[in-house]
C-alpha cells in the first residue's frame, strides 16, 4: 500500500495537466498513486494524461458531474492511509510529499497537514499572507482563527488522514461553488491544522475567482448547517459572518436582492470591521469600482482581498 494517494481532478485543463503530473513525478518521497479522475473533459486533456507512464498512476475517465463528485469518486478509490488533492493546474515543489512524509510520522496524533502557498497571477508570484503568529517551523492551529486571510486549508495543499472522512463527510455535491470551504468548516469544527510555514505549493489564480458567474450564487454554501452550533462557538461565527460579508457582496453585485438580505441577516455586524460595514451600504456600481480595484492590486500581491 502507498503511503500517499494523490487525487486529480481534471476537467479541460490541457494547457497545465503535464507540468501538474510531473510536479508529482519529480517528488523526492516516492511511494504514492496518483488518482487521476477525468471528469468529461472535452479537450485534449486525456491525451495529455496517457503520455505519462509510471505505474503509479492510475486513470479513471467518467461523465461530467462536477468537481465534488469527481474529488469523491478518487476519495472512494483511494488506498493509502493519506490523501492529498492536487488541482489540475497547481504544481508542487519537490519536497511536498517528504516534508508531509515527516509530519505525518512525527505527529502521528494530528490528522490535518497543511503548507504554505504562493500564489501565481498573471502579473506575478507572491507568498500568502496568514492571521497566523510564527513561533517556529509549524503551528497546530484552530481553522477558523487561522484561517481569517487566506485559508490554511488549500485543497492542493493539504494532507489528510482518510479516517477523517468518516466524521466529516465528503465534498457536497449539492455545493457548486464553495464546496471546499463547507468541508473545510466541518473539518476545522472536529480538528486542528498542523500548518508548516514552509511553502510548498504553487496555486494558479483565476482571475474570475472572486466574481463567480452569477447563475452559480444559488448553489453557494448557504451555512444552514452551521446556525447551531455558531451560536455557541465564537471562531466558528466570526469566520462565517467573514465568508456572509463575501457572499452578500458578490449578491449585491448582480443586484440580487433576496440573497443579499439572507446572507447580511446572518451577519453580526460587530465581527466586521469599519471598512467591511461600510462596504455593504454602497451601491453596486461604486462596490463593483472598488472591488476592480482591489482585484489589480492582488494580481500584483499588494493588500488582501477585499472579501476578507
Amino acid at each position: 500500500m502507498a503511503f500517499f494517494s494523490i487525487i486529480i481532478p481534471l476537467y479541460n485543463k490541457e494547457k497545465f495537466i503535464e507540468n501538474t503530473i510531473q510536479s508529482v513525478l519529480n517528488q523526492t518521497f516516492h511511494d504514492f498513486e496518483i488518482i487521476i479522475v477525468n471528469d468529461g473533459s472535452t479537450d485534449k486533456s486525456e491525451e495529455k494524461v496517457l503520455q505519462f507512464k509510471d505505474d503509479r498512476i492510475l486513470y479513471f475517465s467518467k461523465k461530467n458531474e462536477g468537481v465534488s463528485q469527481t474529488r469523491n469518486f478518487g476519495l472512494a478509490e483511494a488506498n493509502a492511509y493519506f490523501v492529498t488533492f492536487l488541482d489540475a493546474d497547481d504544481y508542487w515543489y519537490p519536497d511536498f510529499l517528504e516534508t508531509m512524509h515527516y509530519y505525518c510520522t512525527h505527529f502521528p496524533e494530528q490528522k490535518v497537514f497543511a503548507a504554505a502557498i504562493e500564489i501565481e497571477t498573471s502579473k506575478k508570484t507572491f507568498p500568502a499572507t496568514y492571521s497566523i503568529q510564527k513561533t517556529g517551523d509549524f503551528e497546530i492551529v484552530n481553522y477558523f482563527r487561522a484561517s481569517t486571510k487566506e485559508s490554511v486549508i488549500l485543497t492542493s495543499g493539504t494532507v489528510f488522514n482518510k479516517s477523517i472522512f468518516k466524521n466529516t463527510g465528503v465534498f457536497d455535491p449539492n455545493i457548486k461553488s464553495g464546496q471546499d470551504t463547507d468541508l473545510w468548516i466541518r473539518i476545522g469544527i472536529v480538528y486542528p491544522v498542523l500548518f508548516i510555514w514552509k511553502i510548498l505549493v504553487r496555486y494558479t489564480h483565476d482571475e474570475n475567482s472572486l466574481s463567480k458567474n452569477s447563475s452559480l450564487m444559488n448553489s453557494k454554501m448557504d451555512f444552514s448547517k452551521f446556525l447551531e452550533l455558531e451560536k455557541t462557538n465564537p471562531d466558528l461565527k466570526f469566520f462565517l459572518d467573514l465568508n456572509r460579508f463575501s457572499l452578500a457582496v458578490k449578491s449585491k453585485l448582480i443586484n440580487n436582492k433576496t440573497l443579499f438580505k439572507y446572507y447580511y441577516d446572518g451577519i453580526n455586524l460587530k465581527n466586521l470591521s469599519l471598512k467591511k460595514r461600510i462596504l455593504l451600504t454602497l451601491p453596486s456600481n461604486l462596490l463593483q469600482i472598488l472591488i476592480d480595484l482591489k482585484l489589480k492590486l492582488a494580481e500584483l500581491g499588494l493588500g488582501s482581498s477585499v472579501f476578507k
